[in-house]
This record gives structure tokens, sequence and C-alpha cells, in this order.
């Protein structure tokens, strides 16, 4: 969709707000990070979501008619979404970053692009390209780079960090999310109000899980430090970040909300090193060059129309 035939006149806003998402996307992974080993994962992402559905409520009060109207031909989609963006995309990123570090994790995840256009590809009959194809091979190439930390003895032995794999499983949960939060009954109901039902379904999932957390004696938030990262989670990684993405996919469309995500790793890492203090190993050069090229290989010849 071009800004020029944006019948909503938003095309500069969208534009503009899928440049900022990446960023804000990215301090989930670094808030997750610096938090990892304080709060339990699933209790984490529970109160996230569940903070997300309280804060929004009021517009999803005004929205009910809309909602009311999808309660049952869309019900299906909207507990699919709760589970893959909030369930798989919350709990499993933050059991993740226990075992792999939030530079790795910002590199893997930027993955889920070329995974959208991949999905629209096999499954909606989206007309594609050698240039796409290339840049899926060179992309997840990359992410085997930075998987085995660049080392041929470890791709062999086939002991890969399961943190890093979790990662990938999240990329592809979110490149599902993406495309399918753009389609059915759900994109009907406005963007704000679609975040607080998806969260609050979200939510929902989370809660049996939390709840094992806490009776089986895990970590719970009690420090400072613990809430104001869960606060920093629920501002920016949750209400700027899914808001803003979801309002691209509306706008712009899941492809094209999709290529802003290659700005994630500029970010992430930037952010990983200045305050966790990790490393820019040369394995991330090489498996970012490949991750990076191969984006920009599978989104640049696209028709922004």
């Amino acid at each position: 969709m071009s800004i020029a035939q944006d019948k909503s006149g938003t095309g500069p806003v969208a534009y503009i707000v899928m440049a900022l998402t990446p960023l804000f996307f990215s301090t989930n992974l670094i808030f997750g990070r610096g938090v990892s080993g304080d709060v339990a994962p699933f209790t984490l992402a529970f109160l996230r979501w569940l903070a997300v559905a309280i804060v929004l409520f009021p517009l999803l009060w005004q929205a009910r008619t809309q909602i009311q109207a999808i309660s049952t031909s869309g019900f299906g989609r909207i507990c699919v979404l709760g589970f893959l963006g909030m369930w798989v995309c919350g709990a499993l990123v933050y059991v993740a970053l226990d075992y792999t570090t939030a530079t790795n994790a910002t590199l893997i995840y930027t993955t889920s692009s070329v995974m959208i256009i991949l999905i629209e590809f096999l499954f909606y009959g989206r007309k594609s390209n050698w240039r796409e194809a290339v840049g899926i091979v060179m992309a997840m190439a990359g992410i085997v780079v930075i998987v085995v930390k660049g080392s041929l003895e470890l791709l062999l032995s086939l002991t890969f960090n399961p943190g890093d794999l979790i990662i990938l499983i999240s990329a592809l949960s979110w490149a599902v999310y993406s495309v399918l939060q753009r389609r059915g009954e759900v994109a009907s109901i406005p963007t704000l109000p679609a975040l607080a039902l998806i969260s609050a379904v979200g939510a929902v999932w989370l809660l049996p899980f939390a709840i094992w957390e806490f009776s089986s004696g895990q970590e719970m938030p009690e420090t400072r430090h613990a809430w104001g990262s869960i606060a920093g989670i629920i501002v920016f990684a949750s209400l700027l970040a899914f808001s803003g993405f979801q309002f691209g996919v509306r706008h712009l469309g899941a492809p094209v909300a999709g290529i802003f995500m290659y700005m994630l790793p500029v970010y992430g890492v930037a952010l990983a090193m200045i305050f966790l203090g990790e490393r820019l190993e040369f394995y991330h050069l090489a498996g970012a060059a490949l991750v990076m090229g191969g984006i920009v290989s599978a989104t640049l010849p696209m028709r922004l129309t």
C-alpha cells in the first residue's frame, strides 16, 4: 500500500510509527534479560498482559458492540492470537532469556520478517520472486551461524543452545500472529480494543502456569528493580510496541510492516551493549550480515502497493 493510496490518510504516520516500533519491541528482550532470575517467566508474562488488558479496558468497552458481533465466528482466532502473541511470544521468550543473550535473541527474532513473507506465499497465494527465495535462505543461514556461534563443530554435534531455538520458535509464532491478526473478523475491531481483547485472552492462557509457578515457590517480583522492569515491559514493549505494530499492519500490511522489523537488531544490540554490557562477537556480525542481507533481498524488491 503506498502512502498516496492509504485512504485513511494515515500513511505518513504509519511509517513513522513503524520506524519506532522495533525500538519498543527490543526493550522487551533488554528488560526481560535484566530481570531474568528475579521473576518467573510465566508470572512475568501474565502480569504484563493482564496489566495491558486492564489499561486498555475502557477502549475495549467502547468497542463492545463490534466485539459482540464477532464473538462467535471470531472467538477461535482470538484464542489462537492470544496463545501465539502472549503465551509463546511472551512467556517462552522469557524462558529463552535464561539460556541465551539479548543480543542473540534480537538477531534471531529479526527473521520474523522473512517468515511473514514465506507464510503468505505458502498459505495465502502471495506472489514471490527469486530474490525473496534467496533472501529467506540467507536469513536462515545467518540464524544458523548465530545459533552455533560460528562453530562448525557445534553444528555437527547438534548441541544447540535451547534458548536460541526457543527464540526461533517464538519468531515463527510472531510471524503467524502478524499474518492472522490482519485477516478475518478480528481485523474489523479497532487496533487498541483488539490489543486489549487479545491481551485478556493471553492472560487467561498464562494464568494456570503463573499459578503453578507461585505454588511451586518460583521467583516472584519483590524488588524495586523487578517491578521497574515489569513496568517498562508493560509500557514500552507491550502498549507501545504491539499497538504500533498492529497499527502498521492494519494500514501498511503485514509484509510491509515486517520490513521495519529489520531495525530490531540495530536497536536491540545497541541496547544490550549499553544496558547489559553484552559483547558483540564476530559470529554475531557474520550472522547479522546474512540475516540483514537476506531481509533486504527478500523485502526490497517488493512493490508497496
